[in-house]
């Protein structure tokens, strides 16, 4: 099993990630940040720092834990989310990637950061196949790292396995739409952009399915709120800005080669193909 999960992260996820499209984009725009932000009536939608401070916050806020808490942060990327949870909540985060690069990078930046540094840590890890014994943690969340499983169920086991009793699990992950319901063009857009950026889980994962394997790997499913509305202003930005290159490339037939691009415009365009769901979960 966890031969499986490494060699299609080696594959697919850590090729996407390692394009120039991927590391130019996210460090150009997000600070190399990777997830998306949560905005309001009358928030700029070209604020993109302070949207995703907003996002962090929503999910130290679901996960409701006390000081001295013990978290997983399951796909950490360089740790922002991390250090926002542990000076929130006051709670220890431990944040996992298989991308060593930005693991050193999270170390590096906590340690700049000072009382939140002190709270975090950050190792190279798969969550198919956790490090850590039974019972270990208050709470885990995901922001936007389960679309990369190839094996929902078995991340989800090993979820339910390092948590305590009453631990919470908060996930911030996308759903798609059933192909058959997607016009030619819709399937097409939604089949490319998750296949070129290693996300089976994306198409795994259908409307309510992540609901349903939560229930079925022992969890209690406390909320499903669909935030969609609450990115759109960040993907707009990201389409606008990604139109003239994408158009470009696909002049000259390659436009699959600017992923990022090509996942704003066609996101946008077919929205019909997913939504951004924050998911909220309880071990009995």
């Amino acid at each position: 099993m966890t031969h499986t999960t490494d060699a299609h992260y080696q594959q697919h996820v850590l090729p996407y990630y390692r394009t120039f499209g991927s590391r130019f984009g996210y460090a150009a725009l997000l600070g190399r940040t990777r997830h998306f932000g949560w905005y309001e009536p009358g928030d700029s939608p070209w604020a993109f720092a302070a949207a995703i401070r907003r996002m962090e916050l929503v999910v130290a806020r679901k996960l409701a834990l006390s000081p001295a808490s013990s978290v997983l942060d399951a796909g950490c990327g360089v740790g922002d989310t991390a250090r926002t949870v542990a000076k929130e909540s006051g709670a220890y985060v431990t944040g996992i990637d298989g991308i060593e690069p930005d693991v050193a990078l999270a170390r590096q930046r906590s340690v700049r950061t000072g009382e939140p540094g002190r709270h975090t840590r950050f190792l190279v890890a798969n969550y198919h196949a956790l490090p850590f014994a039974d019972a270990s943690f208050d709470g885990v969340y995901t922001m936007e790292s389960f679309v990369h499983s190839c094996d929902p169920r078995r991340g989800l086991a090993e979820f339910l396995r390092v948590l305590r009793p009453g631990g919470r699990l908060v996930m911030c992950e996308y759903s798609s739409t059933p192909q058959a319901r997607l016009s030619p063009q819709a399937r097409s857009a939604l089949v490319r952009v998750c296949e070129l950026s290693g996300m089976p889980g994306m198409l795994m994962m259908t409307h309510g399915r992540l609901e349903r394997l939560l229930r079925q790997a022992g969890f209690t499913v406390d909320s499903a709120y669909d935030a969609t509305e609450k990115i759109l202003p960040m993907l707009k930005c990201f389409s606008v800005l990604g139109r003239l290159p994408y158009a470009l490339a696909c002049g000259v037939g390659r436009g699959d080669s600017l992923v990022n691009a090509m996942s704003g415009v066609e996101m946008y365009r077919h929205q019909e193909t997913w939504r951004y769901n924050i998911r909220v979960a309880t071990k009995p």
